[in-house]
């Protein structure tokens, strides 16, 4: 997709394939998220509105129940950077607001809103303790022994 140089795939194809998949009877995990230089100029959530805007238009709110949103901040994918747990939640929390604004209050009360931004065994709990991040996307990490970390972390 777009943002995450992914050349052809904007956020409008990306809701086209949302939908298709969600008409399906599919579950959907919707990842949205910033580059460093929109976090560092403070457009974090007009990023991600972006993001979501398109599936916004083009969900019902029943198919919203096949989606979970994954907040993946692009510049901490694979970097070892990651939000510190407070970032993650004022944006997790913008997320939800958003949804609640956009689609529907039940839907942002329900909608799970993951954190994929390198997450490791160091800063699992941490992230996870936060009242709007529902779990996490993990990559890479989870090829490491350090994804018992994570696991244990959370338990």
């Amino acid at each position: 997709r777009e943002g995450f140089e992914m050349a052809g795939e904007d956020s409008a194809l990306v809701a086209k394939k949302v939908k298709v998949a969600t008409d399906a009877g599919l579950k959907v995990m919707f990842c949205i998220g910033e580059k460093k230089e929109d976090r560092e100029n403070g457009v974090t959530m007009d990023v991600c509105a972006k993001q979501l805007e398109p599936a916004a238009k083009l969900l019902t709110v029943p198919e919203w129940s096949y989606v979970s949103i994954a907040y993946e901040p692009v510049w901490a994918i694979g970097t070892g950077l990651t939000a510190t747990p407070e970032m993650a939640q004022a944006t997790h929390a913008s997320i939800r607001k958003w949804v609640s604004e956009n689609v529907c209050p039940d839907v942002a009360k329900t909608i799970r809103i993951q954190y994929g931004g390198s997450m490791k065994g160091s800063n699992a709990h941490d992230l996870i303790a936060q009242p709007d991040i529902d779990g996490g996307l993990i990559g890479g990490a989870s090829l490491k022994a350090d994804f018992m970390n994570i696991w244990n972390s959370v338990l």
